[in-house]
């Protein structure tokens, strides 16, 4: 799939994985990991940006541990009508764009954030547009936090195969995502395995 596929695919999704459809499913275990990691190395007062945040039930669970200070950037225009609402406090409280993210991310200043995390998105990026990882760091002041599908098996998704196509759809591109970051010279702080996902925290050297 060519990358304005990729991009167009999610920008008009609609039923399944669309915004509607996480509004739907809400906080999950990811939630769960993501509120541990920032209870444990963030500030409430911090800058906080989600990648595909969707209609921000991640978000959502952060504003209602006491941060302030939260950024969305979804491709699909309808998540911040759903966010609005399933979630309208947050709606009404945080910062929000829609576009694609290899659009979005070099308007940004250098160090505009503390912390940018993706929870199922950075996956997506094709490979043409990989040059994206070094635009989060270049904006992030501090922590990237990913929380990738890695894959059930024991090699959890770092086997041969470098794409793979869920429902036939959609790609979703494998990346040893500890290599990817420590190779752009950060620091992983965890990994954390989930049932579906891996969170992992990385610093900023």
């Amino acid at each position: 799939m060519e990358p304005d596929d990729n991009r167009r695919t999610w920008a008009e999704r609609s039923g399944a994985y669309s915004p509607a459809y996480y509004a739907r499913i809400g906080a999950n275990e990811v939630s769960d990991i993501l509120r541990t990691v920032f209870e444990y190395y963030v500030e409430e007062d911090a800058a906080i940006l989600e990648i595909g945040c969707s209609s921000g039930r991640h978000l959502d669970r952060l504003r209602d541990e006491g941060y302030t200070n939260l950024t969305g950037i979804d491709i699909n225009d309808e998540s911040f009508d759903v966010m609005a609402e399933n979630y309208p406090n947050l709606a009404a409280t945080g910062t929000f764009h829609t576009g694609a993210i290899e659009d979005l991310l070099p308007e940004f200043p250098d160090d505009a954030f503390d912390v940018i995390y993706s929870v199922e998105t950075l996956q997506h990026i094709h490979p043409e547009n990989e040059w994206v990882f070094d635009e989060l760091i270049r904006v992030t002041g501090d922590l990237i936090i990913t929380a990738e599908n890695e894959g059930n098996s024991p090699l959890r998704g770092r086997g041969s195969e470098k794409v793979s196509y869920v429902n036939d759809e959609f790609p979703l591109y494998h990346r040893n995502w500890k290599r990817v970051f420590s190779d752009l010279g950060l620091a992983q702080l965890i990994r954390e395995r989930g049932n579906r996902d891996t969170v992992r925290v990385f610093r900023v050297l």
